[in-house]
């Protein structure tokens, strides 16, 4: 059975169930509890995965004078999407009519901390704290991976030999991540379970369905017209519809999981076995866009912004102050690097937290929401990422088309 057939089936085995449950805090905690173990078992093998695969990429793309030329583009589209995602995403929020959400009751002290990252986690001490750490932010990976492609590179001779270890383990790490995929169907039971009994809860109070229309509307237009479009713009000759299909599998992890490490390495084998893209690229491509770019969840985040504001005066906002929450998500969307799984939350507190009025605990308007609002940031993620690392491979000749009937 092809996995993307697996884990539609997977979900909606899920959302059956977690129509069919009672109400019961027990069980929810237990669910609770079972999301977090199939999220861990989703996330197990990524780290020694892209340490060796990275390392490898790195290396033949220095070898064949590539290196700089991709991650130039990867860059660009970076930036480009970014912009595009955030000003489309918060524009056509003004074309829906943005209800106020009523009946709440905020006090300042309630202000969470948070922390979007450190030069300490970028660059410990010692390398291998790398291999210590949880898995969450993958940015050490990647300079970790990238000196390790220098040292590589010095002379050939001796190198080989660990070259030849290094493209095994990767080799390796990558049957073991798709063993995890293939059993992800199963995973998805319990998240998608899990996921339904709380988008339930929140259908019952009737506060946020406005705003779940809006985002919902908008990931859709984003999703089947603007970036289908963008990908016709820059190769005019491809369908983009059909790669639409092909991204049924990350699609349906990164909603449900709302963790962009989980969806990972359901994107690196899609992208080699779907797409065709070689693994030098699309893995780097992947990474960096898991790590510089979460436009999604910043998008999801200046929406949301603006919803609290209407909640809290009945004016209406000026266009300045418009510029004003998209420059900001902008620059946010940047450095959530190490917020795999909640990025537009954290997003959604800095906005807050930085905007000029007193709204720093703006954000827990939406606090029972805040699921549903990562669940439609990590989809934006997951699908940009796919779009631009198609877009990347085809222009660098780096990829081979896959027909149908290959698809897994």
């Amino acid at each position: 059975m092809r996995v993307w057939i697996k884990l539609l089936l997977g979900s909606v085995l899920g959302i059956i169930l977690g129509l069919l449950l009672p109400e019961s805090k027990n069980l929810r905690d237990a669910l609770a509890w079972l999301e977090q173990l199939a999220l861990r078992i989703g996330r197990y093998a990524i780290m020694p995965f892209l340490v060796f695969s990275l390392t490898i990429a790195f290396y033949k793309l220095r070898r064949d004078k590539q290196f700089w030329k991709l991650i130039l583009k990867n860059l660009f589209l970076i930036t480009g999407m970014s912009v595009l995602v955030i000003a489309g995403g918060v524009l056509l929020a003004s074309a829906f009519p943005i209800a106020r959400i009523d009946n709440f009751e905020i006090t300042q002290t309630e202000v969470l901390s948070h922390s979007i990252g450190s030069m300490n986690e970028i660059i410990p001490f010692n390398m291998f704290r790398v291999f210590s750490g949880d898995g969450t932010f993958l940015l050490p990976v990647c300079l970790m991976a990238f000196f390790l492609a220098i040292g590589l590179g010095y002379d050939h001779s001796y190198c080989k030999p660990v070259i030849n270890f290094f493209d095994s383990l990767s080799r390796i790490f990558y049957h073991i991540i798709s063993f995890f995929i293939e059993i992800l169907g199963f995973l998805l039971i319990v998240i998608a379970a899990f996921w339904t009994i709380q988008f339930r809860e929140v259908l019952l109070t009737g506060k946020f369905n406005n705003l779940i229309l809006i985002l919902a509307g908008i990931s859709a237009i984003m999703i089947l017209a603007v970036f289908p479009l963008f990908l016709l713009i820059i190769r005019p000759k491809i369908n983009p519809w059909l790669l639409l299909f092909r991204s049924i599998g990350p699609a349906i992890t990164a909603f449900f999981s709302r963790d962009l490490n989980f969806t990972l390495p359901v994107l690196v084998r899609h992208a080699k076995e779907n797409f065709g893209a070689r693994r030098r690229s699309s893995t780097v491509s992947l990474v960096l866009f898991n790590v510089f770019c979460r436009a999604g969840s910043a998008m999801v985040a200046a929406v949301s912004l603006i919803v609290i504001l209407k909640s809290y005066s009945s004016l209406g906002i000026p266009f300045t102050e418009i510029i004003s929450i998209c420059t900001g998500a902008l620059l946010v969307s940047f450095v959530l690097a190490n917020h795999p799984g909640n990025a537009a939350f954290i997003a959604l507190i800095v906005l807050c937290q930085k905007y000029e009025q007193s709204i720093e605990a703006g954000y827990l308007l939406l606090a029972p929401l805040m699921f549903f609002l990562i669940a439609i940031g990590t989809l934006l993620d997951a699908m940009i990422a796919v779009f631009a690392n198609y877009a990347i491979t085809h222009t660098s000749g780096l990829i081979e088309d896959k027909k149908p009937g290959h698809y897994i």
